[in-house]
């Protein structure tokens, strides 16, 4: 009799998964709480795939051997408890997948930084040819790509702390840690120290021969490490101290060292700017030594990355206004490096769904650059008392068309706006990229 293998989610990652198990033979069954969309019903009717929406039948779940657990769904739901309870194997469709596959891993994870490091990391890979994928948290899953047979020797991928709190038996080769602020707090029990022992999951299983790089700088990282015997070798990267083995960055130059031999390259000429892409650039540029890829290579790479959409990205200059998109800014420390990296008077956009958000790091940058804050979110009275007497100008908006000509109006020339909302997006948004691409339009239609 085969495996049963039930999938929770019916997203990119839970149809990826329902495909790889039937390929492998399992009986396989997928339930989503919500409506499936049609692009994914097309691909399990085609598939021959069981499926429901709208519901959970517990008696179609819990016969399952192995439950593939969507990411978006938080461990305190009742039902995962019962199901563990009863015995039943719960696990991350990044876990799943790995196991029919041969591959070996670079997983890249933090708090901010890990989109723009890994699609950093692939290009540099895929550069000098290496048979590399991109999967994770971003892209086509890494289950759909093992069920489509286009299996790699090697992967980079993204992984949220709520894809890792699924992984158990998974073990990076190498493995990053960008940093660790406080972010999703919601799904942590309010309790910062469940966040981080859930970043540090990336490290879990690894050997004396695989390889851990992580930023000097982030003491939630350093204090951490300092309780743990880690058994990878370490490559830290600092944007303030020199480092043996790592990155660092010194007179505007970052070197690179790996054993005896140094790599350098200047800061003004990385295509990639801002000192968040510094720390970006030193992480990638470490897995790409680790690689041995040819210096000229990596610098080369370094120099043609684009970066990445919704990530401090410039969308148009109108009437001498800048206008930002940096809707991928979910936290408040993703909002102080985009604040920081400033270099006009700012008229900012923010808010959204608070995930138990701490503003007062970013008083100090608020007041220095912010000229005029535009509130666009359902609930925006924490902003409001926040910035109150700190930024001379709060108004608020129910709409990105009406946040856009606020700002508009609030700016002048030579100033910039900036998308940059320190908040979840579902309250007016689909997602931070429905969020990003919306204020793009709103603003091509000034």
């Amino acid at each position: 009799m085969s495996k049963r293998v039930v999938i929770l989610g019916a997203g990119e990652s839970g149809v990826g998964a329902a495909l790889l198990a039937q390929k492998q033979g399992f009986d396989v069954f997928v339930s989503d709480l919500g409506e499936l969309k049609d692009i994914f019903k097309d691909e399990l009717d085609n598939a021959g795939v069981l499926y429901e929406s709208k519901q959970h039948t517990r008696e179609k779940i819990f016969n399952a051997d192995v439950v593939v657990k969507s990411p978006g769904i938080p461990d305190t739901v009742l039902m995962i408890g019962e199901l563990r309870e009863k015995g039943i194997e719960v696990i991350s469709e990044i876990e799943f997948a790995s196991r029919f596959s041969k591959a070996k891993y670079v997983c890249i994870t933090g708090s901010n930084g890990k989109t723009t490091t890994t699609l950093l990391t692939y290009h540099i890979l895929k550069t000098a040819g290496v048979n590399v994928g991109l999967a994770g948290n971003i892209g086509q899953s890494l289950a759909r790509q093992i069920a489509l047979g286009d299996d790699k020797e090697w992967y980079v991928l993204e992984l949220s702390s709520f894809q890792l709190d699924g992984m158990y038996q998974f073990r990076a080769d190498i493995a990053v840690l960008m940093n660790i602020t406080p972010d999703h707090l919601d799904r942590y029990d309010y309790k910062m120290e469940n966040y981080i022992q859930s970043k540090f999951r990336v490290v879990q299983n690894q050997k004396n021969d695989d390889c851990f790089i992580y930023c000097l700088d982030d003491e939630n990282i350093t204090k951490e490490l300092a309780k743990r015997d880690i058994k990878a070798r370490q490559f830290p990267f600092s944007n303030f101290k020199e480092v043996s083995e790592g990155a660092f960055c010194i007179n505007d130059e970052i070197q690179f060292k790996e054993r005896e031999d140094v790599m350098s390259v200047f800061v003004e000429q990385l295509a990639i700017q801002g000192q968040h892409n510094r720390y970006n650039t030193m992480a990638a540029g470490i897995v790409a030594r680790l690689f041995q890829i040819r210096k000229p290579v990596i610098r080369e790479s370094l120099l043609s990355f684009k970066g990445v959409e919704h990530r401090l990205e410039r969308v148009l200059s109108v009437r001498g206004m800048e206008f930002i998109n940096d809707s991928k800014a979910t936290n408040v420390n993703s909002t102080w490096y985009a604040l920081e990296s400033m270099k006009t008077k700012v008229v900012w956009i923010a808010g959204g769904v608070d995930k138990g958000n701490d503003y007062g790091e970013l008083k100090e940058l608020a007041a220095q650059k912010v000229k005029a804050l535009v509130c666009v979110g359902v609930d925006n009275a924490k902003l409001l008392e926040s910035f109150k007497g700190i930024v001379p100008t709060i108004v608020e908006t129910n709409s990105m068309q009406e946040a856009v000509k606020s700002a508009y109006y609030l700016g002048d020339k030579g100033d910039t706006v900036l998308l940059s909302p320190a908040c979840a997006s579902f309250d007016l948004f689909e997602n931070y990229e429905h969020r990003g691409r919306l204020f793009k339009e709103c603003v091509r239609n000034l």
